[in-house]
């Protein structure tokens, strides 16, 4: 092999690759032809930001119309506010919340609602305080990877939330004061078409305040009297849950497991083993003097105060990014409050997943003066 072989190599490999980046495919002798599919692909080592974007940037907020400086939503009591309208394809890419309201429980009183492609039944219907992961009315501060509540009571979202027809987002002041400043900026994307299969968000509200304990068989096969996170029908996949609880007796309240009905109504096809290990913790997350919060991209429980007494109270959340849940039918999250469902706590949950219809039918939302988190003393 001469010289000029061994040179000329090289320099077609830079060409290729300078060629992939640019995007043509001039500039490469024919003899190097055949590898162009590999120097296309030399394109895959660049981060997706720094391609062309098809998408149009935009932003829906509570900007003062006028010019000022008033630069929020005022909600009466008992009205709706709309936050967001918009036609489609798009996506919203990100929500952003801030509330000053007098309200003691306003988080669990404001409740956030979205309508995908003219539906007239919600897709999302929660509380804004659960649907951050403030199950319990206070605000802490804490990230994941799709939540987070930082200082100044700022509160996140960072699902991707995609719409083909339009969007619409409202939030509704249950409570008997006034809301007065409600702030708020939603990002979002229109772009020219969306992928045949994306499909469209949902989150749901539940709670059982209290759970009724059962005092009969500690053996629980079939998961009949667990707490139900969410229940649909149709084609999706389970994203995660918010949790709060307040502990009405004493000792450690977790020993409930997670089971997840999977196109099956008639058993479950996962069980996991224990309420601190669904949310990634363990040994109950640090016993009754040892707890101690913790909060990290897909898991965690931020709040963690008086654990193991009466009166007790933990905000949990556990991400399914990693491992999505499909069901191609029907979809029931569930898990025992207690082994064998033998505690009779208040659970407080959002559960979140995508799902291929606009809309699901929700159970009624508990009257707001129930969903404050209340001791109720066994007799």
């Amino acid at each position: 092999m001469d010289s000029s072989t061994t040179t000329a190599a090289p320099r077609r490999r830079f060409l290729q690759r300078l060629g992939a980046w640019a995007g043509v495919t001039a500039a490469v002798p024919a003899a190097s032809k055949a590898q162009a599919p590999a120097a296309a692909a030399s394109a895959d080592i660049l981060p997706n930001y720094a391609l062309a974007q098809k998408h149009k940037s935009l932003k829906q907020s509570s900007y003062d119309r006028t010019g000022g400086n008033a630069d929020r939503f005022q909600i009466k009591a008992g009205d709706t506010q709309e936050l967001f309208n918009s036609a489609g394809p798009g996506v919203i890419t990100h929500i952003w919340f801030t509330i000053s309201a007098q309200g003691a429980m306003h988080l669990k009183e404001l409740v956030l609602r979205a309508y995908w492609d003219g539906a007239t039944k919600p897709s999302i219907e929660v509380p804004v305080g659960d649907f951050f992961g403030l199950n319990l009315g206070q605000y802490q501060i804490f990230e994941s990877a799709y939540i987070a509540c930082s200082p100044g009571k700022s509160l996140n979202c960072y699902f991707a939330m995609p719409f083909r027809r339009s969007a619409r987002l409202t939030v509704t002041n249950e409570g008997k004061q006034d809301v007065g400043a409600f702030y708020s900026n939603i990002d979002y994307q229109l772009v020219p078409s969306l992928p045949a299969d994306a499909m469209y968000f949902h989150s749901q509200y539940r709670q059982n305040a209290p759970n009724v304990a059962n005092t009969g068989s500690k053996l629980n096969p079939d998961g009949k009297d667990n707490y139900v996170f969410m229940e649909a029908r149709g084609r999706g996949h389970l994203m995660g849950v918010t949790l709060g609880v307040l502990q009405n007796t004493d000792a450690w309240m977790g020993e409930g497991d997670d089971m997840i009905f999977v196109d099956d109504e008639s058993k479950p096809a996962i069980n996991g083993t224990g309420l601190e290990d669904y949310f990634l913790g363990s040994w109950d997350f640090g016993g009754r003097d040892g707890s101690i919060p913790f909060s990290h991209r897909f898991y965690g429980a931020p709040l963690i105060v008086n654990p193991e007494r009466a009166g007790g109270r933990y905000c949990c959340y556990r991400w399914h990014g990693d491992n999505p849940v499909t069901f191609t039918r029907y979809l029931k999250h569930t898990i025992e409050h207690g082994h064998a469902n033998d505690r009779a706590d208040n659970y407080y949950s959002a559960a979140f997943w995508y799902q291929s219809e606009p809309f699901t039918d929700f159970p009624a939302l508990p009257p707001v003066a129930d969903r404050a988190p209340r001791l109720h003393v066994p007799a």
